[in-house]
């Protein structure tokens, strides 16, 4: 019987594709990433993707994988990581998934069907939220699916959509709710938690080196003379949207600097919220000397069967 997968999540500057690649080399690994962003080719200083350099020979999989102008699906994703995790066990070697996308690490590990698609009916709802605004689709939706407009944010106007295109399509409610925290495929999960201080400066030296390492450069390449080469997944991405706002003029090098900071703070806390309600997680500190030898008796343990639940224990950012 082959090992569990072993998952390394939390939110972004922690510190997780270190952890996955010093895993994978002293356990024969190799990594199956979960970053939605790190999916694009291109993509890399903004992304904080590891150089092939850096890789250290670990063959790392679902890394750019799409052109920048695709749309990132998480279905797909699913079928092709899958497939990957397969092909890693076939090599009897361990599989690590490295990552802070929450919706693609569930879509890998957990149960998940996915439902219906029709592009035209989207388009026609896009087209009435740009014209109207999230607000009353939002109000839309709470005549028709009360329980899927109380879980969805009225100014998220991408889920409002999806919602209402899925109970055009089907008829039926919106399933919106995530399946149960119960892995199809055995899994370890860890999980690198830090301080709020401590991250907050991470993410703000992690922003001045990726200025210092080119990103406004990477953006303008990506983007092209018209500032439209990017698809609407890889031009919402956090870095991206600043930078292609400054290159618009819309902003200044400061203000767009100071937004990619802010943004990557909210999107930390938002990952640590996805993954601090999952109560199969084993939380880490990203700052103990002794991180690595720690994750490693952790997954010596599961793959021994002496590994207990880390319980229903809601983490959040700091605490």
């Amino acid at each position: 019987m082959a090992p569990p997968v072993i998952a390394v999540v939390g939110p972004t500057a922690t510190g997780k594709s270190d952890l996955g690649l010093e895993l994978a080399l002293a356990l024969g690994g190799e990594v199956v990433n979960a970053d939605a962003m790190q999916l694009y080719r291109g993509m890399d200083v903004g992304t904080a993707k590891l150089t092939v350099p850096e890789r250290r020979g670990v063959a790392h999989h679902q890394l750019d994988v799409l052109d920048v102008r695709e749309e990132a699906v998480v279905a797909a994703y699913q079928r092709h990581a899958r497939a990957d995790l397969a092909a890693i066990a076939s090599r009897g070697r361990r599989a690590l998934v490295v990552g802070g996308s929450g919706l693609y690490v569930r879509a890998l590990l957990d149960r998940m069907e996915f439902q219906p698609v029709d592009p035209a009916v989207r388009a026609r709802l896009e087209e009435r939220g740009a014209r109207e605004g999230p607000g009353l689709l939002h109000d839309e939706l709470a005549r028709r699916d009360p329980a899927a407009a109380a879980r969805i944010d009225r100014r998220n106007l991408r889920r409002v959509v999806r919602a209402l295109e899925v109970i055009e399509i089907t008829g039926e409610p919106y399933g919106a709710a995530l399946p149960e925290h119960r892995h199809e495929v055995p899994t370890v999960q860890l999980g690198l938690d830090c301080d709020r201080t401590v991250l907050d400066a991470r993410v703000e030296a992690r922003v001045e080196r990726m200025w210092a390492q080119g990103l406004v450069d990477e953006v303008r390449a990506l983007a092209g003379p018209d500032l439209d080469g990017l698809g609407r997944t890889a031009a919402r991405a956090v870095g991206y949207a600043e930078v292609l706002d400054l290159l618009a003029g819309r902003v200044t090098e400061d203000e767009a600097r100071a937004a990619v900071v802010a943004g990557t703070r909210r999107l930390a806390r938002k990952q640590m919220g996805w993954f601090g309600r999952d109560p199969r997680t084993h939380w880490l500190d990203a700052r103990d000397p002794a991180l690595v030898d720690r994750a490693l008796d952790l997954v010596a343990r599961a793959d021994a069967g002496r590994l207990a639940d880390p319980g229903a224990r809601r983490r959040t950012l700091g605490s």
